[in-house]
């Protein structure tokens, strides 16, 4: 199941990576970037209690880009993140493992 674009929505790219809810978590999916909105697709619970028991979720998430206050780029050896933060105090963490993640936090900036 994946999101239906708006009118006027247009694709930038698309991104297979982790995405940490600011409830806790961690999900493996495709984010794809509009110039409208993030669009994620969940397909696996990655945290090691959904690993150990190999559990699958059909989540979908939309975060409209006018909700994002701000992005915050962590590069470490093995971990680069793109931290929103959301008008709404939520911060959403999309983590690309060792890959660089500079193209997706400039389509994320793209309105």
């Amino acid at each position: 199941m994946t999101h239906e674009l708006r009118p006027g929505e247009r694709a930038i790219d698309t991104w297979t990576l982790f995405y940490l809810p600011p409830g806790g978590g961690k999900y493996n999916g495709k984010l794809t970037v509009t110039n409208q909105r993030l669009l994620y697709d969940a397909k696996l619970d990655a945290s090691l209690l959904g690993v150990l028991s190999n559990h699958l979720v059909e989540g979908r998430l939309a975060i409209e880009k006018d909700a994002i206050e701000g992005i915050e780029v962590e590069r470490k050896l093995f971990s680069k993140k793109a931290m929103l933060t959301l008008v709404d105090g939520s911060r959403h963490i999309f983590d690309y493992g060792a890959m660089n993640i500079d193209k997706c936090v400039a389509a994320m900036e793209v309105r």
